[in-house]
């Protein structure tokens, strides 16, 4: 039995990551400035990054990008 739990814990794991990086990859794409490169940096570090990369662009630009645009 607990193994299966952790199985479908994993699971579900996995799952949520990967619908996390692709929000990530479509929010960066559609959201983000297109000056200079910086659009295509976050893509490639978000890509290949994956769920780190991903994690990133959440934490670090996103709220920068946010509050940019709110003022």
């Amino acid at each position: 039995m607990a193994a299966g739990n952790f199985e479908l814990f994993a699971l579900l794991f996995v799952i949520t990551g990967l619908v996390f990086w692709i929000w990530m990859i479509v929010e960066c794409a559609t959201k983000e400035p297109s000056q200079g490169n910086d659009k295509i940096v976050w893509i490639i570090i978000i890509i290949f990054g994956q769920l780190i990369g991903a994690l990133i662009y959440y934490f670090v630009r996103r709220p920068q990008r946010i509050a940019l645009y709110r003022s």
